[in-house]
């Protein structure tokens, strides 16, 4: 049994002074508020662990490197396709193990990694098929955060499009042989299994099905820029909101990554089906994708989660506070969701197949994140008003299913995880 003595704690029915949390087995066992002073301490506001609802690990080496030439899509899509072919087993397990180690530091406990890159350049499949998910699991465990593997099916470079030379790395050839492969992932105790599509582009029309047919969470990027919902019209006749609903893929084990660009009747069937609906705030601006009606689909029924996605930014608070600012730029108006809202879109594991975690309650996953209320940022704040002033560098203390990571802002698995991160990616950009 592991105790701690939390200066504040964010609980289910508001914030609390002096709250113990007792850990065993990595579950918490007990909460009371108003304990005496025992165990170990956690000064400042200890919130459950965050979710990173959506990444794609190995973005993260563009950072810095994609506003050449003013930085068009374009730009950033030639640069990517340049990473993901210089990228094996061993180089991906290298720097995904930095990016998940700074992802701790951020304060974020889980991570589901919409994966895509399976296989060896040209699309040759590895001695081991899931080599590379492999690699993302043991950079994963090593760097002590929780990994739901959402194994990606892309099949065309677009609808009725080959892939091309770069993403016959991504194709298996069908969803049968996709399914096939992905079946052959086995969980652990922080690591799950999950399935996407990667969108209505790259999975056609008659092979969602089969994809949507497994088990876990599934996912798919939706209606992220107004061509993608202008190709499946031309080509389908519907959005591809409405293609999903009449394949059966709308449900309520389904997140839609940006959601940006839905009709109304988009919004009904996604709430209707009692779907999710993840937002990536910072790469989202980052690619001038838009800003997506995140009010609305709440409104509608639909759960709100965040994600990092390119990991231009690794920061939970960014991501989270981004869904009510872009709000108030798209609405012209202020408070459009409380912070009780944004808190619950933060710690939303359940998008990523942890229903247990995210609460600091009896029973629930021993995720634990605590932040310093007195650096410049959060000085002078109300305790409540964390996810508006702080920001991933206010995170001082981090506990996954019981386990410490972070201790007073020094990851304590990996040393100097900077030093990782600049040593890696330099070196695949010289490669």
């Amino acid at each position: 049994m592991t105790t701690y003595w939390c200066e504040r704690a964010w609980l289910s029915d508001g914030i609390a002074d002096a709250v113990r949390i007792e850990v065993d087995g990595g579950k918490i066992v007990s909460v009371t508020a108003d304990a005496p002073r025992a165990g170990t301490v956690l000064s400042g506001l200890t919130l459950p662990g965050f979710a990173n609802g959506h990444s794609h690990a190995f973005h993260r080496a563009l950072r810095g490197r994609t506003h050449h030439d003013r930085g068009t899509f374009w730009t950033w899509r030639e640069r990517m396709y340049s990473l993901a072919s210089r990228l094996d087993p061993d180089s991906y397990y290298r720097l995904a193990r930095g990016v998940y180690a700074e992802m701790v530091l951020a304060g974020y406990t889980s991570v589901g990694e919409f994966h895509y890159l399976h296989h060896a350049p040209g699309g040759k499949p590895y001695a081991e098929p899931n080599a590379m998910g492999g690699a993302l699991r043991q950079a994963a465990k090593d760097a002590g955060i929780r990994l739901t593997l959402l194994d990606t099916c892309y099949l065309a470079g677009g609808i009725g499009v080959e892939p091309d030379e770069v993403q016959r790395r991504f194709s298996d050839g069908t969803a049968t042989k996709w399914a096939h492969r992905a079946g052959e992932l086995r969980e652990d105790e922080t690591f799950r299994v999950g399935g996407a599509i990667h969108s209505v582009r790259a999975v056609p029309e008659d092979q969602l099905s089969e994809v949507a047919g497994g088990i876990g969470p599934l996912h798919i990027h939706l209606s992220e820029q107004r061509a993608e919902n202008e190709q499946c019209v031309a080509a389908y006749g519907r959005t591809p909101t409405e293609l999903l609903h009449d394949r059966g893929v709308l449900g309520e084990r389904l997140t839609a990554v940006h959601a940006t660009h839905l009709t109304p009747g988009d919004i009904k069937w996604l709430g209707a089906a009692g779907s999710r609906a993840c937002f990536c705030p910072t790469t989202e601006r980052d690619l001038g994708d838009g800003i997506g009606p995140a009010r609305t689909l709440l409104d509608a029924g639909v759960r709100l989660s965040i994600g990092s996605d390119s990991n231009a930014v690794v920061d939970a608070f960014e991501e989270t506070r981004a869904l009510e600012l872009n709000e108030r730029l798209a609405s012209e108006k202020r408070g459009r969701f409380t912070a009780e809202e944004l808190l619950a879109a933060a710690t939303d594991h359940g998008a990523v197949g942890w229903d247990e975690v995210g609460a600091l309650a009896p029973g629930a996953g021993a995720d634990l994140v605590t932040v310093g209320l007195g650096s410049v940022r959060t000085a002078g704040i109300e305790p409540s008003g964390v996810v508006f002033a702080a920001s991933g560098a206010d995170v001082r203390d981090v506990v996954v299913s019981g386990r410490e990571i972070v201790r007073d802002g020094t990851h304590q698995l990996i040393d100097r995880p900077e030093t990782v991160l600049a040593k890696e990616i330099e070196a695949l950009w010289q490669s």
